[in-house]
């Protein structure tokens, strides 16, 4: 058996052991030095008038009486040093950077909160570092009210600055919203965390914005012309466009260009019609060349005439509109001629 215990090496008294009082108060020392430790300060040397009972933790490069004492805990005892070796776990409250500290075989890791309260960084579950100070590893997390509510505060230093909400899939970013460089809320979007779409802005007068919400308003070539009954017309001018409208390739059976759909979704399309002489007309919105989902026409005219037509109508991402004549007629195209809008609903 061990004359002495594992943790705190506090000497047993043993049997037949004359001076029993010794090893007792010597273990009774010892515990009054290192039940709730109080370390005044780390430091290389002794001071000069240490006060009985004072502990510190002996410093880097030690000098003096404690040379070679390197990582101890001196406790003036008796007018004297004594020495204590940590062992890893041991926790101590240091007065002079007002620190609660764990030893953790080699050094003295902060653990505790600092004189202003503040913990420099926090992680539960995880390891937080110096980017993300509180880093949290869990199913979920709550935060709930005390009172009536509870706020979420999330600050910027300035207008240029970034405030937001980021959501990752695998470390790469999917979705963002918040004020990002402006004092506009927005959300965005990526696909591949490099490449962004803006799908909203509000601004701080609350005027909304949808800026790749699928609208266009597009016409064929500005002039006059007479399509034969049963050919199309394409489109060869984006007036306005967002969200990915573009022309194609030609039209069967006509002149100018397919409008390409950017997105799945129900559109509201608008097709407004003007002829400057008719003996009977009909113009289609056709889809791919094979389905007409509105029409304006009018009967035989010698004068100019307007019409329209409007629809709501589902569209695939990569369906393609064109304009599908029936009867004879002469038009004016161009923008506020004959042209087309759709909007993404």
């Amino acid at each position: 058996m061990s004359d002495q215990t594992n943790n705190l090496a506090l000497p047993y008294i043993l049997p037949s052991q004359a001076q029993k009082h010794v090893p007792h108060n010597e273990a009774l020392q010892r515990l009054d030095t290192v039940v709730q430790l109080t370390i005044l300060a780390e430091r290389p040397g002794p001071p000069e008038t240490p006060v009985e009972g004072d502990r510190y933790l002996v410093g880097a490069d030690p000098e003096g009486a404690w040379l070679g004492r390197q990582g101890l805990i001196s406790v003036w005892q008796d007018g004297a040093w004594a020495y204590l070796s940590p062992n890893s776990g041991w926790r101590a409250f240091f007065l002079d950077t007002r620190q609660l500290r764990a030893f953790d075989g080699g050094n003295w890791k902060v653990i505790s909160l600092d004189a202003d309260g503040a913990l420099p960084m926090i992680g539960i579950n995880t390891t937080a570092d110096a980017i993300n100070r509180l880093a949290v590893a869990s199913e979920a997390s709550l935060f709930s009210h005390a009172g009536q509510g509870h706020q979420l505060k999330i600050n910027k230093a300035d207008l240029s600055q970034t405030g937001t909400l980021l959501f990752q899939t695998n470390w790469s970013g999917r979705a963002e919203m918040g004020l990002a460089g402006s004092d506009a809320f927005s959300i965005k979007v990526s696909g591949d965390g490099s490449d962004w779409s803006t799908a909203l802005v509000v601004a701080p007068d609350g005027v909304v914005r949808m800026p790749s919400r699928p609208i266009v308003r597009t016409s064929p070539a500005a002039g006059t012309a007479s399509p034969p009954s049963a050919s199309r017309t394409g489109f060869t001018d984006l007036h306005a466009e967002q969200g990915g409208f573009e022309l194609g390739a030609a039209v069967p059976s006509g002149t100018g260009g397919r409008l390409i759909v950017p997105a799945d979704g129900f559109y509201l399309l608008s097709l407004s019609l003007s002829t400057l002489t008719s003996s009977g007309h009909d113009v289609a919105i056709e889809v791919n060349g094979a389905t007409v989902i509105a029409s304006a026409g009018g009967p035989a005219s010698t004068s100019p005439t307007r019409q329209n037509a409007t629809t709501i109508a589902w569209l695939n991402q990569g369906d393609w509109l064109a304009l599908l004549h029936t009867g004879t007629a002469q038009y004016e195209f161009g923008p506020a001629k004959t042209e087309l809008c759709a909007v993404m609903l």
